[in-house]
Parts: C-alpha cells; sequence; structure tokens
C-alpha cells in the first residue's frame, strides 16, 4: 500500500461522525472475510429449536442459558444479566461488554432481542441474534479503541420493555456514556426474493431533535461501510417500534438495521428459516462488522518495521501545556512528517521533523486530546496529545 492511502485511512479511524466518506480499509476486511455461513446458519438452527421465546417461558430461559454459554465458548467473562418483569413473568436481558483499549468508558452498543411471540422468530430476531453473535466472535481479540456493550434484549415484543428497563435502570444511573447504538431487527429478508438491499435507519423523531443530526450522520457512514465490506445495497429510513426507540428518546445517537424486503411471517409459527434468506443474513453481516469496526475504532497491530519506527520517538512532557520536545533516538534517512488531528479528524497542525531534537508548540490549541501521526515512508505511529 502507498502512503496516501495509509494516511487516509488513519485519518478515517480518527473520525467520529465527522465526515460522509469512509475509506476501505484492508486490515477491516480482512476481518469482514472471516464472517461464517455455516456459524451463521448452525447457530439459527439452534436458536429456532428452543421455539417460542416468550418471557417466563422455559424455552426462552433455555435461549438464555445458551447465549450465554456461547459467549463464554468465545472468551468472554464479562457477561452480565438482569432481571425484570413482563405481566408478571421474570425475564432477562443480556449484556456483555468489551473493553477498548483507549476510550474504555465510552461505549458503542449493538443490540438486539431475542424474544419473540407466536413462533419461533427465525427472521424476528434470530437473524439479529446470532449476527451479533458472529460480531462478538470476530471481534473478540481485535483491539478497538471504544468499548463494546452486546446487549441481547428481552420484553421487545411486549413494547420494548428491556430497553426501556436497561435504559432506565442502568444507561441513566450510571450516566453510561455512549458512542452510539446500532440496532439489529429482522434481518433475514424473503426466501425466493432478490434481496440485494438492506435498510439502514436513522433518527427523524423530535423531541429531542438535538441527537437526529448524529444519528444521520452515523447511518450514512453505516451505509457507506456496506458499500466498501459487503454486495448490499443501502436505503435510508426512520427509525421505529424497535429497541433503540428508548435509548433515542433518552437522547442518545442511534441507527439501526432491518431488511428491504419486510417478511410477511413474524409473529406467527411460519417464522422459520425455509422462509428467510441466509444469503442475505450473511452480506448483512459482513456490512454490520465493517461498520461496527469503523464505529469502535479498530486498530491494526503495529507490524515489525513499525514498532522499530515507534521506539525511535520520544515524545514529553505529555500531558502539556502545550510546549513539547520530540527526541529521535536514531534520526531516518527520510524526514518524519508529523501531522496533528483534534478529536473530529480536522488537521489542526502539520510540521516535518529534520532534526534528532525537535520542540514542538502547540500552546495556540484548546485543552483537550488530540492524536499526533509520525509517517516516514510506509510507517505510521500515533501518539495521543493531551494539552492541559
Amino acid at each position: 500500500m502507498n502512503s496516501f492511502p495509509k494516511l487516509a485511512v488513519l485519518l478515517c479511524l480518527f473520525t467520529f461522525l465527522s465526515t460522509n466518506s469512509q475509506v476501505y480499509n484492508p486490515y477491516y476486511d480482512g476481518i469482514v472475510q472471516n464472517v461464517s455461513a455455516s456459524n451463521l446458519l448452525d447457530d439459527l438452527e439452534t436458536l429456532v429449536d428452543f421455539g417460542v421465546k416468550e418471557p417466563g417461558s422455559s424455552e426462552i430461559e433455555d435461549a438464555k442459558d445458551w447465549i450465554i454459554q456461547r459467549y463464554q465458548s468465545l472468551g468472554y467473562t464479562a457477561i452480565e444479566t438482569q432481571d425484570f418483569n413482563v405481566s408478571g413473568q421474570t425475564t432477562s436481558n443480556i449484556i456483555i461488554t468489551k473493553t477498548g483499549s483507549v476510550y474504555p468508558n465510552t461505549f458503542l452498543i449493538i443490540d438486539g432481542h431475542y424474544d419473540t411471540i407466536n413462533g419461533p422468530g427465525a427472521n424476528d430476531n434470530g437473524s439479529g441474534t446470532v449476527l451479533i453473535l458472529e460480531l462478538a466472535r470476530l471481534l473478540k481479540d481485535v483491539d478497538t479503541e471504544y468499548s463494546i456493550k452486546f446487549i441481547h434484549f428481552s420484553g421487545e415484543e411486549e413494547g420494548l420493555i428491556g430497553s426501556d428497563y436497561y435504559v432506565t435502570h442502568t444507561v441513566n444511573p450510571q450516566n453510561l456514556d455512549i458512542k452510539l447504538v446500532l440496532n439489529i431487527d429482522e434481518v433475514g429478508g424473503v426466501a425466493g426474493m432478490n434481496n440485494n438491499t438492506i435498510v439502514c435507519e436513522r433518527d427523524e423523531d423530535s423531541p429531542p431533535s438535538s441527537n437526529n443530526a448524529p444519528s444521520a450522520q452515523a447511518t450514512q457512514e453505516m451505509a457507506n461501510c456496506f458499500g466498501l465490506y459487503s454486495n448490499l445495497q443501502t436505503q435510508i429510513s426512520n427509525a421505529y417500534a424497535s429497541d433503540y426507540i428508548p435509548f433515542e428518546n433518552n437522547g442518545e445517537v442511534i441507527t439501526g438495521l432491518y431488511e428491504a424486503n419486510e417478511s410477511p411471517y413474524p409473529h406467527s409459527p411460519n417464522d422459520i428459516i425455509e422462509n428467510m434468506d441466509p444469503e442475505y443474513v450473511f452480506e448483512v453481516t459482513k456490512g454490520a462488522l465493517g461498520s461496527a469496526l469503523h464505529f469502535a475504532v479498530a486498530r491494526e497491530p503495529l507490524g515489525v518495521s513499525e514498532n522499530s519506527f515507534a521506539s525511535t520517538i520520544v515524545f514529553y512532557p505529555n500531558p502539556s501545556n502545550g510546549k513539547f520536545t520530540i527526541d529521535l533516538n536514531s534520526f531516518p534517512e527520510e524526514n518524519i512528517e508529523l501531522t496533528v488531528f483534534d478529536v473530529l479528524g480536522k488537521i489542526v497542525y502539520k510540521t516535518t521533523l529534520k532534526n534528532e531534537n525537535n520542540t514542538l508548540d502547540l500552546s495556540f490549541l484548546q485543552a483537550g486530546i488530540y492524536e499526533g501521526v509520525f509517517k516516514n515512508g510506509e510507517n505510521l505511529v500515533t501518539k495521543k496529545i493531551v494539552l492541559n
């Protein structure tokens, strides 16, 4: 890869909901290509075999236990259940947390409901449930800047009760810092139809209206990711009647996925695998995984040459009032370019390091966290810059 696309990818990673375009990232694509159609189908068959999963039933309890065991088998340990009542019956949300390396207390929430009504729910919402499980499998050992919560809600079919309970009893009391909520609901398509489009849903409601613009931005970014990492077309529509709504009403930024060919079978005994399109679920999973990598800001492990380059750069003091020293332990043949980005991905400073000992004056910038990108030929190294 030449230097320009590599820097462009890095800029994409540092941007949070600030640009309409995403850049193809071969590291992301390498992860996306590991999505397994057989895993998705095997998990879906198991989930459907539990039967009608209504709150309080033995079927939903069996499904809950199986979902927990699946996460345990993937190596997750931060697994919680949250009990609540639906029409006098006890049921549970399932919350799994993957901790980010840079912003551990800020969360990308990827959610979907696992309860069903009047049928086994292969599409509504077995499709979303197994998609989330596959994302969790492939993201388990990926370094992401932001933390991720995979949440399986119950009580959705009775009126979004589980997600509303989570917002009321977890999000608000803990003042949870949520970057984005990505809701997955009914993404199975219809057997025998040309399922070539996914609906990307955004917040168009008010009040509150303050989260509408960032929701539209995130939704467009997700649509762009589907163009990069799946073969599906996208359609933008409004969010409604699913588990992102309590978050939306709480002022959080939301987006969602829903099938374009709407199945006539949900909420009936005919919501079975034979009436949906598993290949469509496979493609939706690829696009959703590319989106998750983008939103959580996945970081590619440094290669040997990049680690060697990183060891040559000594940057201090950090934090600082704006005056920094940059020492280069062994000055390379090519000059080192330093580009400083703010949290929105905007370039705020750029210079070339031509000496072994350099001074950097960023005192003209506001206090905050910035990203410094050191570039030398094909090598890129990033360092957090903190201004007091």
